[in-house]
This record gives structure tokens, C-alpha cells and sequence, in this order.
């Protein structure tokens, strides 16, 4: 039975810049595990990707922006380590408003889709 309090239907925001470049719901995430962790191989291990993999997604979004969203720092006593400068702090939250925007001005027509969708809609036998 589905879980009133649990939307089967979910909106997912992508923005698109030009140039292929995207920014999406992965890449906050990433800054997430970076601002949790301290580290952008700690924050590739919680994801299941890579080092090179998260490095590269970070090197995408500091070329994107003016500034740059993510500060590394080599090696050294402490080890190294990343933190979210703060333009990726306000990128983050400004991107996490605008899930919640598109969450709330789409409520009632994702409550009649889910109202008009077959019972059996993604179902496996």
C-alpha cells in the first residue's frame, strides 16, 4: 500500500546551462557529502563513485560559476581536505529552494496524476 506521507510521484529539477552542462539534484548531493565530510573522497565514497569521478563533477561546477563553489586544499599536516566555499553554500540552498518550489507549485497536479495513474503502473510481475 503506498505511504500517503511518501509521494510515488517526484519532480526532479535539472537545469541546463549551454554547453551540455547541467546541474541537478547528483551535484548538490555531492556538495552535501563535501560539506558533511570535509572531503571530496569521502564524499565520492558515500555517493559509490569514484574519486576521479567526484573530482571531475566538482571541476564542472567551479568552471561553471564566477567563483569557484568547492576549495580544496593538498596534502599537509591535517591531510588535505574540501569545503564549500560560500558561493557553493548559497548555490546549494538557492538550489534546494528551488526543489521545494517546483514541489509546491506542482502539488495539485502531481496529486491528479497520481490520482489518474494505473494501479499497475510500474509494476513487475
Amino acid at each position: 500500500m503506498p505511504d500517503p506521507a511518501r509521494p510515488n510521484l517526484i519532480p526532479v529539477l535539472r537545469i541546463s546551462f549551454p554547453h551540455e552542462d547541467r546541474l541537478g539534484r547528483g551535484k548538490m548531493e555531492l556538495l552535501e557529502h563535501i560539506r558533511e565530510t570535509g572531503s571530496i573522497s569521502a564524499a565520492g565514497r558515500a555517493m559509490d563513485m569514484s574519486y576521479r569521478r567526484a573530482w571531475l563533477l566538482v571541476s564542472d561546477m567551479n568552471r561553471m560559476f564566477k567563483q569557484p563553489v568547492v576549495e580544496s586544499q593538498r596534502g599537509g599536516q591535517k591531510g588535505g581536505g574540501a569545503a564549500l566555499t560560500p558561493f557553493g553554500e548559497e548555490l546549494l540552498a538557492r538550489f534546494r529552494r528551488m526543489e521545494e518550489t517546483v514541489r509546491t507549485t506542482l502539488a495539485s497536479d502531481l496529486a491528479w496524476l497520481e490520482g489518474n495513474r494505473s494501479p499497475t503502473d510500474g509494476a513487475t510481475e
